[in-house]
């Protein structure tokens, strides 16, 4: 018996100490952890941009609701659609068409992301093809075909631009495989290249007004022309996902440009994963609108961000807690961005019969 004499009390202490140990790990495992927000590199714009809305929303939603938000930098869109395939990211920054893509499993993701869910459109993606203005005859993207051998920029190798550049001239029924002798660099060399006359043209997808274009165009002058669309042109690339939209450069908008260029854009989106909660969404999608002015004195890329156009050019559907946000404050949202409904206001969890826990 003297043998077994302690193991009732060894075993209690053991319990006791068990339990402290699984207390301990729930209440680390319930702590409210920050959300991740993917951006792109920290010299581009979509990383100063997802740093002003994650301290936003940190700011108003960290003590109220227990979220917080925090950005990351990345590669870019083709590695935020793998960080938040991954769980490694739970919001992401992504080009308009990137978010199509991702839904349908098409372009250069090769399998649809069905857990994608769209939050809100962002900033506007401005479409700067150039081409020097010797090989011209239109002003208009038909001028591509005049290229015959030279060399020509989309961008550095499997990027967003170079992605989105190639899309855009094969739906256009450009033939740049054959035409173009491809270049890939980042915006500042591609900038470099076309003063040093390397390179006949360069595609600069970016906000507008964008430095590398203000470069060239300041030592260039006319010698370089940014392509005018038409209608057919944009009718051409929308016909597939509905994305693009005009986009007017006035006169002066870049140095030495003294006629309106014409050309399209499509929105940066924010994007999310179908099971993030739905207050979680909607409170963070509330906080972007209603600290529009904040988050526009911060980064002036945000200065076309407007409520009204906050579904438009969204490729996966949106969220539900971002949808309700949009229903309450009276938006037309499209048939095709709506997946699931709203349950409406949500519950405290932790609460029985109508009682705080």
């Amino acid at each position: 018996m003297s043998s077994y004499s302690g193991w009732p009390f060894r075993q209690i202490i053991l319990s006791v100490l068990l339990v402290f140990t699984l207390a301990s790990c729930s209440d680390e495992l319930n702590r409210a952890r920050p959300y991740v927000l993917t951006t792109a590199t920290t010299g581009g714009t979509y990383y100063p941009v997802g740093v002003a809305l994650a301290t936003i929303a940190h700011a108003e939603l960290a003590q109220s609701e227990g979220i917080s938000l925090t950005a990351i930098s990345s590669a870019g869109s083709l590695e935020n659609v793998k960080l938040l395939r991954d769980n490694q990211a739970q919001f992401a920054l992504l080009q308009g068409p990137f978010g199509a893509w991702s839904w349908t499993g098409e372009g250069p993701v090769s399998s649809p992301q069905t857990h994608m869910r769209s939050v809100a459109a962002m900033w506007n993606n401005v479409e700067h093809f150039v081409l020097l203005t010797r090989l011209t005859e239109t002003g208009t993207m038909d001028d591509l075909n005049n290229i015959d051998g030279e060399r020509y920029v989309l961008g550095a190798r499997n990027s967003g631009a170079d992605q989105t550049g190639r899309f855009i001239l094969e739906t256009l029924g450009i033939d740049y495989e054959s035409k173009f002798n491809l270049a890939y660099m980042g915006y500042g060399p591609t900038t470099s290249a076309i003063q040093d006359n390397n390179i006949v043209g360069m595609n600069i997808p970016a906000g507008a007004p964008v430095s590398s274009i203000t470069q060239a165009y300041a030592l260039l002058g006319d010698r370089m022309t940014i392509l005018n669309w038409t209608q057919e042109s944009l009718d051409k690339i929308n016909a597939r996902y509905p994305l693009w939209d005009w986009y007017d450069f006035p006169p002066g908008t870049y140095p030495n440009q003294d006629e309106l260029i014409r050309t399209v854009a499509s929105p940066n989106v924010l994007v999310t994963r179908d099971d993030i909660p739905e207050h979680v969404v909607y409170n963070i999608t509330k906080v972007i609108w209603e600290n529009l002015a904040t988050l526009q004195e911060i980064h002036g890329a945000t200065k076309d961000m407007r409520p009204e156009i906050a579904v438009a050019g969204l490729g996966a559907p949106l969220h539900v807690g971002a949808l309700r946000y949009y229903r309450e404050v009276g938006l037309d949202v499209p048939d095709r961005l709506i997946l699931e409904e709203p349950v409406g206001e949500l519950v405290n969890p932790n609460a029985e019969n109508g009682s705080s826990p």
